[in-house]
C-alpha cells in the first residue's frame, strides 16, 4: 500500500477540486484540504502500487484540464498546477517501490500530458533535487525564465506546459504540514519566526518554514513542513514558535493540519497543546488500510 499526497495550485474554487478529487477512481481518497490563501489544496489518497500509480495520473490528467497555471496567484510557492506529486509507502512497502512508481508516473505525464517532471525525495536522479524548494526556488516565474538553463531543465521533458507548467514528482517518508497563526498582521514577525525554526537557518532538524501574510482573516502565519518526525515532534515545533511568539510579544491564536498525520504521530492531547482548530479522528491516517 501507498499514499499519494497531491498538492494541487487551487484552494479557492472547491468545485474544481471536488471534480480533481472526483477522477480518482483507482485509489481511495481520504482527506482533501483547502486554503484560499495558500490557494491550494492536499489531497491524501491510498491504494496498491498499480491503483495510485493510476490515480495520481488521472487525478493530474483532470487538474491540467481544468485549472491554468497562468492565472494562479498565492502565497504558497508552486511551478504547477499539479505541484508536487509524493509517494509514501505504507504496511510494510518500500522506498524503493515508491521510488519506481514515481518514475514510471513521472514518465507517463510527460508522454500522456506532455508536462514536463522533477524528480524529487528519494526519486530525485540529481543530487541537489533531492530536496524540494531547491527545485522550486523563485516559482514558477523564475523557473519560466530559466527552464531551458542547463541546472533547470526538468528530469523528463523539456519546456513547460503552456497551462499547466510543470510538476514534482516524488518518494518520501511521512511530511507532517502544520500552519500556525499569530495575532498580529506583521508579516516580518511571522518570517522571523520561520526563519528562527527553520532547519536551513540552524534551527530545528527536519524543519522546514515560511511566513506569509492571510488575506481572508488578516493574519501573519508560520507554515511549516517537518520532513523527519523522527528528528522533531509536532510539538517541539510548537513550542519553539510558541517562544519565539513570546520573544516578539505577539499570541498564537490557533494552528491547523493540512492533510493527515500517521496514527502513530497521535496523542490524546494533542488538540488542546496544539491548539490544532481543525482537528478530527479523519486526519489520522491509520496503520492499517
Amino acid at each position: 500500500m501507498f499514499e499519494c499526497v497531491p498538492n494541487i495550485s487551487e484552494g479557492q474554487d472547491e468545485s474544481a477540486v471536488q471534480q480533481i478529487a472526483a477522477s480518482v477512481k483507482t485509489a481511495k481518497v481520504l482527506n482533501f484540504h483547502l486554503d484560499p490563501d495558500h490557494n491550494r489544496s492536499v489531497i491524501t489518497m491510498v491504494g496498491d502500487a498499480k491503483g495510485i500509480r493510476q490515480a495520481a495520473i488521472d487525478l493530474t490528467q483532470r487538474a491540467v484540464e481544468l485549472l491554468d497555471i497562468r492565472e494562479h496567484k498565492g502565497v504558497h510557492p508552486f511551478i504547477g498546477v499539479v505541484d508536487v506529486v509524493p509517494f509514501v509507502p505504507l504496511n510494510g512497502s518500500k522506498i524503493s517501490e515508491a521510488v519506481e512508481i514515481a518514475h514510471e508516473v513521472g514518465e507517463k505525464l510527460w508522454e500522456k500530458l506532455k508536462l514536463p517532471v522533477y524528480f524529487y525525495g528519494e526519486a530525485a536522479k540529481i543530487a541537489e533535487r533531492k530536496e524540494l524548494p531547491y527545485i522550486r526556488r523563485g516559482g514558477y516565474k523564475a523557473l519560466a525564465n530559466e527552464i531551458h538553463e542547463p541546472h533547470r531543465v526538468p528530469d523528463v521533458g523539456y519546456g513547460l506546459h503552456l497551462t499547466a507548467g510543470a510538476a514534482a514528482v516524488g518518494a518520501r517518508d511521512f511530511l507532517i504540514a502544520f500552519n500556525v497563526n499569530l495575532k498580529t498582521k506583521d508579516i516580518d514577525i511571522a518570517k522571523s519566526i520561520a526563519k528562527n525554526i527553520r532547519e536551513k537557518d540552524g534551527g530545528l532538524p527536519g524543519v522546514r518554514a515560511l511566513g506569509m501574510y492571510l488575506e481572508t482573516c488578516g493574519t501573519a502565519q508560520v507554515s511549516v513542513n517537518i520532513t523527519s518526525h523522527k528528528m522533531c515532534s509536532l510539538q517541539r515545533v510548537f513550542d519553539e514558535i510558541k517562544m519565539w511568539a513570546i520573544e516578539y510579544n505577539v499570541e498564537i491564536i490557533d494552528s491547523e493540519l493540512v492533510g493527515m498525520i500517521p496514527e502513530k504521530l497521535y496523542s490524546l492531547n494533542m488538540k488542546k497543546q496544539l491548539r490544532i482548530s481543525n482537528f478530527s479522528e479523519s486526519l489520522i491516517l491509520k496503520e492499517k488500510i
